[in-house]
C-alpha cells in the first residue's frame, strides 16, 4: 500500500467515525457540525474560483452565489435524511458509507489497474477507477445486511454515480483555476471540498430517491 493511499484510507476512516458519532449523538449537534463543515466548503469554493474569475466579476459572483445556494440545499437535505429517529440516522450512515466505499474503490482500482482515461477534464480519473467505484459501492449492502435486490443495487449505483459526477465537477473547476487541491486541511485529500465533493452531490440525490419512495 503506497503512502498516499494509506493516508486517504486513514483519513476516510477517521472522518467516517466522526460522521457516525455526530449523526447518532444529537440532531442539533449534527446540524451545527454540518453547518460548520459546509461553511468551510463555501470558503474553499470562494478561494478556488478567484484565479479564473477574478477579472469576471459578474460570473464570479454568480458562481459564488450558486455555491452558497447549493450548500444550503445540501444542509436541508442531509438534515431531513438524518430525521428524528435511530432508523433514519442509520439510513444516512448507510448512504455515507456508499460514498466512502465508492471513493476508495475509484482510487484503488484507478491506481492498481490504470488504463484509459475517463474524461479530459480530470486526467487522473480512469475507466477502471469508475468501475471500481461502482463495484465497491455495493459493499455497504453486505455490511448493513441489506437485501441484495435490484432496487438496492440500483440505489448504490446511483449514489456512486452521483459521487463520481460531483468529483468530476469540482475537478473541472480545479483544472479551470489550475490548482491541485481546494485546501490542505486533510492529509491525503487536500481541502474539505476535495473530500466531500462526491458526498455533497450524492446527498440531495439520496433525498430525492427517498421522497420518490425508491428507497
Amino acid at each position: 500500500m503506497n503512502k498516499n493511499l494509506k493516508k486517504r484510507i486513514n483519513t476516510s476512516i477517521i472522518l467516517f467515525i466522526f460522521a457516525i458519532l455526530f449523526i447518532l449523538i444529537n440532531k442539533i449537534l449534527f446540524f451545527l457540525a454540518t453547518f460548520i463543515i459546509l461553511s468551510i466548503c463555501i470558503v474553499e469554493w470562494y478561494k478556488l474560483n478567484r484565479k479564473y474569475f477574478r477579472k469576471k466579476k459578474i460570473e464570479y459572483n454568480l458562481v459564488i452565489i450558486i455555491g452558497i445556494i447549493y450548500a444550503f440545499i445540501v444542509l436541508f437535505t442531509i438534515i431531513n435524511l438524518r430525521g428524528d429517529n435511530f432508523e433514519e440516522a442509520t439510513f444516512l450512515i448507510f448512504i455515507l458509507s456508499i460514498c466512502f466505499a465508492s471513493d476508495i474503490g475509484g482510487y484503488v482500482f484507478g491506481k492498481f489497474f490504470g488504463g484509459k482515461k475517463l474524461i479530459k477534464i480530470s486526467p487522473n480519473k480512469t475507466i477502471s477507477g469508475s468501475i471500481g467505484s461502482f463495484i465497491l459501492s455495493l459493499l455497504p449492502l453486505f455490511l448493513f445486511n441489506f437485501q441484495i435486490s435490484l432496487k438496492n443495487i440500483f440505489v448504490c449505483l446511483i449514489i456512486s454515480l452521483s459521487c463520481q459526477i460531483g468529483d468530476l465537477i469540482i475537478s473541472y473547476f480545479k483544472r479551470l483555476n489550475k490548482i491541485k487541491n481546494t485546501g490542505n486541511i486533510l492529509p491525503g485529500h487536500g481541502g474539505l471540498l476535495d473530500r466531500l465533493d462526491g458526498i455533497i452531490f450524492a446527498i440531495p440525490i439520496a433525498y430525492i430517491l427517498k421522497i420518490l419512495l425508491i428507497i
